[in-house]
């Protein structure tokens, strides 16, 4: 072999050993290893049973990654039209509890026009790199013309219930504290779209069935912690606010009678913090950080992170630990802001690796793992 040839092919080599070992902050315990890159402003990150992960891309796209990190080169077909429009499209991609009897997944999207759009979530079995059997399964009503502001989060409980967030459509604020709309609300579901009977509001006149908790903006956060039973939800506040709340079925969470942010404007959106019969956040960000994905660490990696939310910071542009004893806020530190991206999701995976996605036109997944 000749030296150019020697040198050539050491080059290449350094260059891949470069592109999957990223980053090694200076004084930090982790580094940062590339899974995929060229995702198209992904959204949500899930795992199957078999060791592959799900992504989706907001433009409506679906992308599998094999459990060697190799992602297929076609999106997953037979995903439904999403109205893709400013802050629309296809969002949560959440495989069943019983995924590996049953191969169903849970979509949530943007659906309609700009005239009339709202959240929608369907359910279709997969089967190899496409989608069969599509049903839908709830659309927020009313329809509304903003293409803001959906929510879109999917969680299942352990009844085999799912919860899903929707947002306020921006314009429809005062929405949030009516019970006959579905916008600004969590909505709680059978696996099959029907409406459990033990929800809140099942039966009381002027309030749709389909309401779990209420007074919400836009939750773009949300989690079910088996070992305590608590479900946690994050929202985007306007102008500072944005929230963590313990979420309980039938509770008023106040927006907009009571925030801790602004309008944009720097006008006041109220005077109240506190209102009888509203629930105060667990912790708010003033300034706000954009809060987007949650994950409650439990991986065996990283022992000083165990027990702790970290939340995706879009306008922060880094991953906030939220340091957690018994329940109460002791803490709080920035994570992986070396980066300098804005961070859409992040995940701990099924054997507690943790994952974080990008979100950019040539969004990134990484995987979090421990420095050598």
């Amino acid at each position: 072999m000749s030296i150019t040839a020697a040198f050539l092919r050491y080059l290449a080599l350094v260059t891949a050993l470069c592109s999957s070992l990223l980053w090694a902050a200076e004084g930090e315990t982790y580094e940062l290893q590339v899974v995929a890159d060229g995702l198209n402003h992904p959204w949500s990150l899930s795992f199957l049973p078999d060791g592959r992960m799900l992504v989706t891309e907001r433009a409506g796209q679906l992308r599998i990654i094999d459990a060697q990190g190799v992602i297929q080169p076609a999106p997953v077909s037979g995903v439904p039209p999403v109205f893709g429009r400013s802050q629309g499209g296809l969002f949560e991609a959440i495989p069943h509890p019983d995924f590996s009897e049953n191969q169903l997944l849970y979509l949530s999207y943007a659906w309609g026009d700009g005239a009339a759009n709202g959240t929608r979530l369907a359910r279709a079995r997969l089967d190899g790199n496409r989608l069969r059997d599509l049903e839908v399964l709830f659309t927020v009503a009313p329809l509304k013309d903003t293409p803001v502001h959906y929510g879109g989060r999917i969680a299942f409980l352990p009844d085999g219930t799912l919860l899903l967030t929707t947002g306020d459509g921006f314009d429809y604020r005062e929405a949030s504290q009516k019970l006959d709309s579905l916008l600004g609300k969590v909505v709680r579901l059978n696996d099959d779209g029907s409406i459990p009977a033990d929800n809140p509001f099942v039966g009381q006149e002027g309030a749709r069935d389909e309401i779990y908790s209420y007074g919400h903006r836009n939750p773009q956060g949300l989690l079910y912690d088996e070992a305590s039973g608590t479900v946690y939800l994050h929202e985007h506040g306007p102008k500072g606010g944005d929230e963590i709340n313990i979420l309980e079925p039938g509770k008023n969470y106040g927006w907009p009678v009571i925030t801790y942010g602004r309008d944009y404007s720097g006008a006041s959106i109220t005077p109240y913090t506190e209102y009888d019969g509203m629930e105060q956040p667990l912790l708010h960000w003033t300034p706000s950080i954009a809060p987007s994905g949650m994950t409650l660490y439990q991986g065996q990696e990283f022992p000083q992170w165990q027990g702790d939310l970290m939340a995706g910071a879009l306008a922060g542009r880094h991953v906030r630990l939220v340091e957690l004893e018994q329940g109460r806020v002791v803490g709080q530190q920035e994570l992986f802001a070396e980066l300098g991206e804005r961070i859409r999701d992040v995940r701990t995976a099924p054997d507690g690796t943790l994952y974080l996605l990008s979100d950019s036109s040539n969004g990134t997944l990484y995987r979090v793992k421990p420095k050598p």
